[in-house]
């Protein structure tokens, strides 16, 4: 090692900075009132040296994670000589302080030991509500960042350990929902306290010159262990675009392009030739962009890289200014998860043209984002569900089915808790038999997912995606089921756009379905074994239909058995004729 280092105590240090991370996480996910951070978890924790540099983590959302070099680069910029004992910072703005979208918001706490600033806790959650044009404060028709709710610079929430009350009661006065929002604050101030007094009895025991080298190290570890993953891909330059459907009524598709350009021990991810921003709230602030971008590159590692900031170092992002990666105010940003798991899609689209067998097929296209809202006996409620469900194939495994993007790290919120908390009943909630792309192996299911409105009136909004696109197969697997929106009202189904641009009205009665798209499958069909076909046919996952028509088994519906001299030969004309073809 290049400093005096003890392995055994890096090792120590290491995990102990691991466990207060995801410590933090727990305070948050028990303590916080809304159910898209309580229920969803849609929160991320992190601790940082004095430096502002992440030294540890919580197993949370991966799209967030990547973005605290953001905000901490903007904390120690302006606040160098105005950091504090006490003092605790506040910021959601993605023009000027590393924001991702207003209702993410940023709680960062310095650490001190007597005078000396020694690190900072850090959080981000994802709140019911910020204000703006519609409840939930995602707005697929927002057109600016003006129309999406309370944009906070970076500002301190609590100076020299008093709350700055004029900000709390801002907050809470420009939102639908003031419980939640503050008692989610508190959350992830409480998180702030647990991660400062988890450091500081780490520094209590070893002492802060002592620990200062070690957390250096496990910068260099880090990196070290990026660049031995990078330097085992081939150089050379692999590009790949990836689509968004679009919005309205009337979409135009959008692309993501990118190009990975490795050399020796470094990769450049380059989304040059990426669509100009649009007047719709699905702009991706760059701060996710690179979150997404060091997700992916990390997924293909085989080690377990310490999950600080180091390894962001063996990676440059490159994504041009006035696009939908990295647009410019007053773009509106508010429904911009879908452009970060697009990232995501397009990266392993190109690395699948080098090492195919560390990538992933596209899953659903990352959670479809839902928000409903109206008064109950006078008063406001919000549900915002970040719904997940599927993955791709892999090159020696099937989708897996009920289980978040790879690129977040979600959960759908409890049918029960939706239904004693709101007027609303979940219909239906399962998985969508024949969606998932046939292959060598299977793509993950299609879930279900529908709401039905028990009393008064309500608006919604949707952000969904991978209907004119579905989910890619790579090496010969097909594309998964696209997606659907559909409004049933009167009994009459009425079929939604992707994302609509407008708040859609809901009445007692009516419900809104929601199928997501189902995974791609990873190598030729007729290659997946005849039995594994027969087992997807038994567990319902694949109807007889497609087991013939996709895989060419035939099976017996009264025996549930395999014809195998009927699939042989159903096998070898499938062949002959998708080689004439």
């Amino acid at each position: 090692m290049a400093r005096d280092i003890d392995p055994i105590t890096l090792e120590v240090v290491k995990n102990a900075l691991s466990s207060l991370g995801d410590e933090m996480a727990l305070v948050i996910m028990r303590s916080a009132y809304s159910p898209v951070v309580r229920d969803s978890m849609d929160y991320s924790t992190a601790l940082c040296d004095r430096h502002g540099q992440i030294v540890a983590q919580g197993l949370t959302l991966a799209v967030q994670l990547g973005a605290f070099p953001e905000i901490m680069g903007h904390i120690t910029a302006e606040y160098a000589d105005d950091t504090h004992p006490g003092d605790i910072f506040i910021a959601n703005d993605p023009y000027g302080a590393g924001g991702q979208h207003l209702p993410d918001i940023y709680v960062i706490k310095p650490i001190f030991l007597g005078a000396s600033l020694e690190g900072y806790a850090a959080t981000m959650a994802h709140h019911s509500d910020v204000g703006g044009i519609a409840a939930g404060s995602v707005a697929m028709h927002a057109t600016e960042i003006y129309q999406e709710g309370l944009r906070l610079p970076l500002l301190k929430l609590y100076e020299g350990g008093k709350p700055v009350r004029a900000l709390f009661e801002m907050i809470e006065k420009n939102t639908r929902n003031p419980i939640h929002v503050m008692g989610d604050l508190r959350a992830q101030l409480s998180a702030c306290d647990v991660g400062e007094k988890g450091l500081q009895r780490l520094i209590d025991k070893y002492g802060a010159a002592l620990l200062h080298p070690y957390f250096e190290e496990l910068q260099d570890q880090a990196e070290r262990m990026m660049m031995a993953e990078i330097e085992a891909i081939p150089d050379g330059e692999y590009s790949y675009t990836d689509y968004i459907d679009g919005f309205g009524e009337h979409p135009e598709p959008l692309q993501i392009a990118v190009t990975l350009g490795i050399k020796g021990s470094n990769i450049t991810v380059d989304f040059t030739g990426t669509s100009a921003q649009v007047q719709a709230a699905i702009n991706c602030p760059v701060a996710m962009a690179k979150s997404c971008a060091y997700c992916a590159i990390r997924c293909i590692g085989g080690q377990e890289i310490p999950n600080c900031q180091g390894y962001m170092r063996a990676v440059t992002v490159i994504a041009p200014e006035g696009t939908i990666l990295n647009p410019l105010l007053p773009a509106a940003c508010a429904a911009r998860g879908v452009m970060g798991y697009r990232v995501f899609d397009a990266i392993m689209g190109a690395l699948a043209q080098v090492v195919p067998d560390k990538v992933i097929a596209a899953g659903e296209g990352g959670p479809t984002l839902f928000s409903i809202g109206g008064y109950r006996n006078g008063e406001a409620f919000t549900l915002t569900e970040v719904m997940v469900g599927t993955w791709g194939a892999r090159a020696a495994r099937d989708g897996i089915e009920g289980i978040s993007n790879p690129a977040a790290n979600l959960s759908n919120q409890p049918t029960e808790l939706i239904e004693a908390e709101f007027p609303l009943q979940v219909v239906r909630y399962g998985l969508v038999p024949d969606s998932g792309g046939a292959g060598r192996c299977r793509g993950g299911l299609a879930f279900v997912r529908e709401f039905k409105l028990l009393s008064g009136e309500a608006g919604y909004t949707v952000r969904a995606d991978r209907r004119d696109h579905p989910p890619y197969g790579l090496k010969g697997g097909r594309a998964g089921a696209p997606s659907r929106n559909v409004l049933n009202h009167d009994g009459v189904e009425r079929e939604l756009p992707t994302m609509p641009m407008e708040s859609l009205p809901m009445t007692a009665g009516d419900a809104f379905c929601h199928v997501s798209a189902g995974g791609g499958g990873f190598g030729k069909p007729l290659e997946r074994y005849p039995e594994r076909v027969l087992a997807d046919v038994i567990d319902q996952k694949v109807s007889i239909e497609a087991a013939r028509g996709s895989y060419g088994v035939v099976v017996d519906s009264t025996t549930r058995t395999i014809d195998k001299a009927a699939t042989k030969a159903l096998r070898a004309e499938m062949a002959r004729t998708s080689r004439q073809g």
